[in-house]
């Protein structure tokens, strides 16, 4: 699938576990944590139309579906005609927007060939190194040897990166010394077994980060 329109609506299952509005459901033991079942615990609006329209298909499917069986519908990776109702329509289009708004983002045209594209260059470089330096630290500075004492935003920030492929791109300004050590310890930590960790976590929000880590190398 693509990549960027994948993590794009795995960040929408994070931000809506974040608000507690979907959690995990555990179905027979043993299964891996894609296999777990989401429900919804509230329906109120976030304010947010793609993620109202997320939680909306979430709460009125019946059966449940799974986390991997989520990102699959939303992003429209189905074979199945009668469930691609469920794919949010111009994911990457709306997210721009929306950062356009946020002032992170800005709007531009450019010509490729005879088409002139919109385009959305950086506005704010201030948020962009934020962010950078948050996956980082986060991997050097504040590291802990537990994943589970991570705070849980950073924790979905760095299954996000490596989801879409850009961690090692954030990286890459560190000297190389710090480099290989944060490397080595976010391979040693989202590239191991997901469902261990989710066994361990104490809350549905870190445990439905996991089930995400978990259909992300699933791929």
């Amino acid at each position: 699938m693509c990549v960027c329109v994948c993590v794009c609506v795995t960040g929408l299952y994070v931000v809506l576990e974040r608000l507690y509005l979907v959690c995990s459901e555990r179905c027979d033991a043993g299964k891996h944590t894609y296999s777990y079942q989401v429900m919804v615990k509230s329906d109120a609006p976030t304010g947010d139309t793609l993620l109202d329209e997320a939680l909306k298909h979430i709460k009125n499917t019946q059966p449940a579906e799974t986390v991997s069986s989520w990102i699959d519908l939303l992003t429209g990776e189905t074979w199945n005609p009668m469930k691609m109702h469920f794919q949010l329509p111009q994911v990457r289009e709306r997210l721009a927007k929306s950062l356009v708004e946020k002032g992170v983002l800005t709007t531009d045209k450019q010509n490729f060939f005879l088409f002139d594209m919109t385009t959305h260059p950086l506005a704010n470089e201030k948020e962009k190194e934020r962010l950078l330096q948050k996956l980082q630290a986060s991997l050097l500075d504040r590291w802990t040897n537990d994943p589970h004492r991570l705070p849980r935003r950073t924790l979905a920030l760095l299954v996000l990166a490596h989801g879409g492929d850009v961690l090692e791109k954030a990286l890459a300004a560190l000297p190389d010394a710090q480099y290989e050590t944060a490397a080595q310890r976010a391979r040693d930590m989202l590239e191991t077994n997901a469902n261990q960790h989710s066994g361990k976590a104490t809350n549905p929000t870190e445990e439905i980060i996991w089930a995400v880590l978990a259909a992300v190398n699933r791929g």
